[in-house]
């Protein structure tokens, strides 16, 4: 079910370029309770990744929701974490050369963050030894993206050992995971933690300590916090959705049992053009919101009947059920964003909508990347 159209218009759009990033930070809190709710009230369970968030209001927001520790895969997202007021940054990604010593940096230049990263070999883990940053190993659960095969137990438990006090503990992102209906999603899911377990227990009679889990983005979330393994294992698990921070129309279908959320990051765009009787075209195409995930790239809010079809760069048209009304040459639509990720990253600035009305802008913070010579140009990496 799609939310009320009236909950989100706003008012003044007449001075606004579209399209536009719009953000709605009553319903960011509303996500990240309701997140909170589902994990038991523990914020100390929730890693969120901050791909999603990329703003530093939304960053400090988590934080004042006692949510202190984040992911991150880009050392400008590292960065805007630290500054934010993040506590314990993961960078969940392979760096190496200049993107490993600009890690390092940032890292040397805020002390008071424990910052983390991913290895899965052995030549990895040398790389980040008596540097002070903490590592967990990377498992690949069968996504096959990144990290040591989960069948490789006994080379985990050794790759923990030779990491000695600087191994934290274990990365297992099972991002695939992701059938339509939730036993089937518990099922797949729960098989997998059954194999992290007996790894845990391999990595533990080998002589080392695992501090903690990390599982779950937002389609397997409600698996990993239900699972009851995790329970009183003797390690901190936790989960780590950055989507459900802003909601997007896949996370809305994927967790519809989680009562509280709300799409909290729209898009707004203007009709421009009428080029058929059954069509429309407005500003929105796959520069402004994103197509990663397929056609429809998005979902008109407060209209089903009108249905997003294939973009071009700047172009959005949209097919006009029969007998529904075709918006006017200037009109606005509200888009859903159906990968609400990297629709955000398409943009330098968000509006903030507080009450109905536009009330500021915020940079989108950790958008994109750092500049190619970042490191060089800090002393490092040359």
């Amino acid at each position: 079910m799609q939310p009320d159209l009236s909950a989100y218009r706003i008012a003044g759009l007449e001075s606004v370029l579209t399209p536009a990033l719009v953000i709605y930070p009553e319903y960011v809190d509303a996500n990240i309770e309701a997140t909170l709710e589902l994990a038991g009230g523990d914020p100390s369970r929730w890693r969120p990744h901050i791909k999603t968030a990329k703003l530093a209001r939304t960053m400090r927001q988590l934080v004042q929701h006692g949510v202190v520790q984040f992911k991150c895969s880009t050392t400008l997202e590292l960065l805007a974490s630290c500054e934010a007021g993040a506590r314990d940054v993961l960078v969940a990604y392979p760096m190496v050369g200049a993107n490993a010593d600009r890690v390092r940096a940032i890292a040397g230049r805020h002390p008071g963050v424990r910052v983390s990263i991913l290895v899965e070999n052995e030549s990895q883990a040398q790389a980040w030894h008596n540097t002070g940053i903490g590592v967990f190993i990377d498992i690949n659960p069968g996504m096959d993206r990144t990290g040591i095969d989960q069948n490789r137990t006994a080379a985990i438990a050794q790759l923990a050992a030779q990491l000695g006090n600087e191994f934290r503990g274990l990365h297992y992102y099972d991002g695939h995971i992701r059938a339509d209906a939730q036993a089937e999603r518990d099922r797949e899911a729960f098989a997998g933690y059954e194999r992290l377990l007996d790894i845990v227990a391999a990595v533990r009679n080998a002589g080392s300590r695992v501090e903690e889990v990390i599982t779950s983005g937002t389609p397997a979330m409600p698996c990993g916090l239900a699972f009851p393994g995790f329970r009183n294992a003797g390690f901190i698990h936790r989960v780590s959705p950055g989507t459900v921070v802003y909601n997007d129309v896949t996370s809305l279908e994927q967790l519809p049992m989680v009562d509280g959320y709300r799409a909290a990051a729209l898009v707004v765009a203007r009709v421009v053009s009428h080029p058929s009787p059954d069509r429309f075209t407005c500003d929105a195409g796959h520069k402004s919101v994103s197509a990663d995930a397929g056609v429809p790239t998005c979902a008109v809010l407060g209209r089903p009947d009108l249905t997003p079809l294939k973009p071009s760069e700047e172009h959005l048209p949209v097919q006009v059920a029969a007998g529904a009304q075709r918006p006017a040459i200037g009109d606005y639509v509200y888009l859903i964003p159906r990968h609400v990720c990297p629709t955000v990253n398409n943009f330098d600035v968000a509006l903030i909508v507080e009450a109905g009305r536009i009330t500021g802008s915020e940079p989108v913070s950790a958008r994109g990347h750092e500049a190619p010579l970042a490191a060089a140009q800090a002393g490092i990496g040359a």
